[in-house]
């Protein structure tokens, strides 16, 4: 989540207009994210996020997200759901984008999850990966294996040599060995690959809302456990692996779906994968950031650190028992 387009009380009264949903109290930009405009916008009777989408998001994609949102939804997974205007729209237009009101999830994202807590997050994740085995619409991952070189090749070099000497040329290497690596026969439907801590609410130790689907595709179910893993397994600064939080996370994944053992013997090249997709796209955002937006900036080497550090990780090391 992030603030690209500022909007004004009086544009989000006219949009609110279109709604039975209640009266303007306030409305506060969400620094968090890097992805699309998102507001706290909340009535007299009940709070929303606004949600106006920006350059990355197509808005032929967005029927997917609706429509996955609602399968989930009515499958019982604790997923936001798109909300109705009087005429039964869900997708409006405003300030010159396409923007959606969104139903609000209570509960807080942690910054130190606790081994619970991160059971409690892979439990989730396979019961969604279980809920959406009766959807049958198809994404292809626009920021899948096939984009990494691509946009790479779309970053200023020496910017990425400025934050670390020498890694222009190990991401270009990177890039290669997951291309010539990658597999291709794994199990494969509609995944999130972007459920990193601030996307998970929790109430308690239990997870409350699952948010934020908007890099959800089609993929390998392994790599979108892969992407969590990476997210919640380390420090922010990626300088520190969490054992005891990443066995966790698999293990609360386990307990509903267990990996083949083609997935567990891909994991650590998946993470490689998913590491590198963060670098990327971090790396991408550091450079490319307009100035003025209301964004918080990540750091790419926080993912060269988780990068480094699945180079070298095996079957055992990562889910904790013997193969």
């Amino acid at each position: 989540m992030a603030v690209y387009t500022q909007v004004s009380a009086e544009a989000a009264e006219r949009l609110l207009a279109l709604y039975d949903v209640g009266r303007l109290v306030s409305l506060k930009g969400i620094a968090e994210g890097v992805e699309n405009s998102n507001y706290l916008l909340e009535t007299d009777r009940a709070r929303f996020i606004l949600t106006l989408y920006e350059s990355r998001v197509d808005p032929a994609d967005l029927p997917y997200f609706h429509n996955l949102l609602a399968h989930l939804h009515n499958a019982g997974c604790p997923v936001p759901r798109f909300i109705d205007d009087r005429q039964g729209n869900w997708l409006q237009d405003l300030l010159g984008k396409k923007a959606c009101l969104i139903e609000f999830l209570p509960g807080i994202s942690v910054s130190e999850p606790t081994p619970i807590q991160a059971a409690a997050v892979g439990k989730s994740m396979a019961q969604m990966h279980k809920a959406v085995a009766g959807f049958s619409e198809a994404k292809p991952n626009p920021l899948g294996q096939e984009s990494w070189k691509p946009l790479f090749e779309r970053c200023d070099r020496a910017a990425a040599e400025s934050l670390l000497p020498g890694l222009a040329d190990d991401i270009a290497r990177e890039c290669d060995w997951l291309e010539a690596n990658w597999p291709s026969e794994l199990p494969k439907h509609a995944v999130h690959t972007d459920l990193f801590p601030d996307n998970v609410l929790f109430r308690g130790d239990a997870v409350g809302g699952l948010i934020d689907f908007y890099f959800a595709c089609t993929d390998f179910r392994a790599f979108d456990l892969a992407v969590t893993h990476a997210a919640w397994s380390f420090s922010n600064d990626g300088k520190s692996y969490l054992a005891d939080i990443g066995r966790a996370l698999l293990q609360g994944y386990g307990e509903v779906i267990q990996l083949s053992d083609a997935e567990k013997q891909a994991f650590a090249l998946l993470a490689r994968g998913a590491s590198s997709r963060f670098l990327l796209t971090r790396l991408y955002d550091w450079i490319n950031t307009p100035a003025g937006a209301l964004v918080t900036r990540k750091d790419p080497l926080a993912f060269h650190r988780r990068l480094e550090f699945y180079r070298s990780a095996d079957v055992v090391a990562l889910f904790g028992v013997e193969q």
